[in-house]
């Protein structure tokens, strides 16, 4: 049987008991069919798996009281892989912060460039990022990630790029008009910033703050890729050549 993982934002202490957040509680009970007395594995980010179990099941809540002080999990890229992606329409979008998630990235940064369709003023621009949170907190609790990526609010390329520091690493920018390959990549740093465009792609106003930037372009063969399949194949390539797959 699959174990069940949940997020619980709090700390977990041997022997603690804490209330589970309201949609997990519900999965539990209703979908699960979980009952008192079975365990389950809780995570807050700090990188360990902590062993738990139901003490109490009310109608509005779940109760679970932690069985360990915490296991090291190692399932963290030796990649710190920064993905930018310029913001998709609707569920692609999703998708592509889920599999960012699953494949090991450390950040996630929604960028809005020349070309992005996807208004958004600053109520809904929280709400979105609300919801790109939970989704990555779920990919986590799917694909056994202890360290929860942060996703950051939503910021227009020239802003995001006058904040950019030494921390970005190596910068690339996918550009099906390069001749860079990933093979070709030095990512001895193990630190990686990599930008997708929209639907559409990165315009050349965008491409050339990105040149001032220091960004290189790079692409991944003879075929142009959607936006919601380019950056996940990028960091597939960079994983398995660089990372921890294959």
């Amino acid at each position: 049987m699959r174990d069940t993982r949940i997020h619980v934002p709090a700390t977990l202490a041997r022997d603690g008991v804490v209330e589970l957040p309201a949609s997990n509680g519900e999965h539990l009970v209703r979908v699960l069919r979980m009952q008192v007395g079975q365990s389950l594995t809780l995570f807050n980010g700090d990188g360990r798996d902590h062993a738990a179990e139901i003490v109490r099941i009310d109608k509005n809540r779940v109760l679970v009281r932690v069985t360990s002080a915490g296991i090291d999990i190692a399932a963290e890229s030796p990649l710190r892989i920064t993905l930018a992606q310029g913001i998709a329409r609707g569920e692609k979008m999703d998708w592509i912060v889920q599999k960012a998630t699953e494949l090991g990235v450390h950040r996630i940064v929604p960028v809005v460039t020349e070309r992005t369709e996807v208004k958004l003023d600053a109520d809904r621009a929280q709400r979105r990022l609300t919801h790109w949170q939970a989704v990555v907190v779920s990919a986590c609790e799917q694909s056994g990630r202890s360290v929860v990526p942060v996703v950051a609010p939503p910021i227009k390329l020239a802003d995001w790029l006058a904040r950019l520091g030494d921390e970005a690493g190596v910068r690339l920018s996918l550009d099906p008009q390069s001749t860079l390959m990933p093979r070709e990549l030095d990512l001895g740093g193990r630190t990686a910033t990599l930008i997708v465009g929209p639907e559409g792609g990165l315009a050349m106003n965008d491409l050339g703050l990105l040149a001032q930037a220091g960004f290189r372009g790079m692409r991944l063969g003879p075929r142009i890729l959607r936006t919601e399949t380019a950056g996940i194949a990028a960091i597939s390539a960079m994983q398995t050549l660089f990372g921890d797959l294959g």
